[in-house]
Formats: C-alpha cells, structure tokens, sequence
C-alpha cells in the first residue's frame, strides 16, 4: 500500500497491530497443521512401500495356487466356479485428518462371504486359490486407498506452503512496515508538537 493512503492515526497503528497478532497466530496454527499433515504423509508411504513390498510375494503365491487348482480341478471347472461367485464390490467413507477428507475404502461383506463359500464341495487347492486373490484384491485395494489418500495429503501441504509463505514473507513483514511507518509519523507528530509547545512557552515567559 503505498504511504501516502496509509491513515496514520493511533487507532489506525492500534488495529494494524492487531492484524499483526492475528496474522502470526494464524501463521502459527497453519505450521502446526503442516508438521502434522507431513507426519501423516510419510507414516502412510512407510505403509505404502511396505505393502509394495509384500505385493509381489501375494502375486506370486496366488499364481501359483491358481496353477495347481487348474492341475486338480481343470480349467473348465475353475471357470464354472468362478462364475458362480458374486462380483466383488467395496464401499467408500471418508475419514478426516487435520480437516482433510481422506477416502476409506472398505471391500463390501458379501464380496468376501462370496469368495470363500462352500468349503466342503470346493476343493482344498481351489479354495486356496479364491482365498489367495481374496487377499490379493484386498492388499490391492489398499493400496489404492493409500495412494489416493498420499496425493490428497501432498496437495493439502502444497497448499498450506503456499498459505503459510505468503503470510510470513508478505502478510506480516507488510503490516510491520505499515506499523512502523505509523509510529515514526506518530512520533515525528509528537516531536512537532513538543517543539511548538516549547516555543510557545519560551514565547509567554519572555
């Protein structure tokens, strides 16, 4: 704001002190959302490379297990019992961290009782198979989950950076200037003012 449509009055330099204060607790309060935010954020891409980790060795042994249900049953009869299962479907809520709405994928109840049915007339390598890329598509699921929630957490930062820098290198540093300027008007004012007074006085006493 350039000087010369800056009031410099006391109420003027007492308000803009006041946006000063709130402007360095609001600046305060958005770092302290950060610092959790980003605590979030590396807890879930631990969690995430962790999953990734076991992902392969979840692959490999549903692989496996279809290879020996095909040897035991056929592939005729896997594709018969596959039909029969009821598609697999999950829901979606979403949680609230640090005021970030972050997705919560859940796999719906009958999609897993529909994988692992009927154990007796299933046989055992097959049964093993379904529950191998039940795991799977749950892992999988997670993952998704996860990652969703990592991009969402990483934008939010972003923002708050954005939020957090322009306050603390234009917001406050503006209204100190603003404030300064103010005082030193205020304080040339009342030297002014001083100085007439003396020689007001200096006038009456001679």
């Amino acid at each position: 704001m350039p000087a010369s449509n800056i009031k410099t009055t006391r109420i003027e330099l007492i308000r803009t002190k006041a946006r000063i204060k709130v402007s360095v607790k609001g600046l305060n309060l958005l770092k302290m959302k950060r610092s959790s935010l980003v605590l979030e954020f590396f807890k879930l891409a631990r969690e995430i490379a962790l999953l990734r980790g076991n992902l392969r060795g979840m692959v490999g042994n549903a692989m496996e297990s279809t290879k020996i249900a095909e040897i035991v049953s056929g592939r005729m009869e896997l594709e018969r019992i596959a039909a029969e299962q009821e598609q697999a479907s999950a829901g979606v809520e979403a949680k609230n961290v640090m005021g970030v709405r972050i997705p919560n994928i859940e796999v719906m109840e009958s999609a897993r009782k529909s994988v692992a049915y009927e154990l007796i007339s299933v046989p055992t390598p097959v049964e093993d198979a379904k529950r191998n890329y039940t795991r799977l598509f749950e892992m999988l699921i997670e993952i998704a989950e996860k990652e969703n929630s990592l991009r969402k957490l990483l934008y939010e930062i972003e923002k708050l950076n954005r939020r957090a820098n322009a306050i603390e290198n234009v917001v406050i540093p503006n209204l100190r200037s603003k404030a300064a300027y103010i005082k030193d008007r205020l304080d040339d004012r009342e030297r002014e003012q001083t100085v007439s007074l003396k020689f007001i006085k200096g006038k009456l006493n001679g």
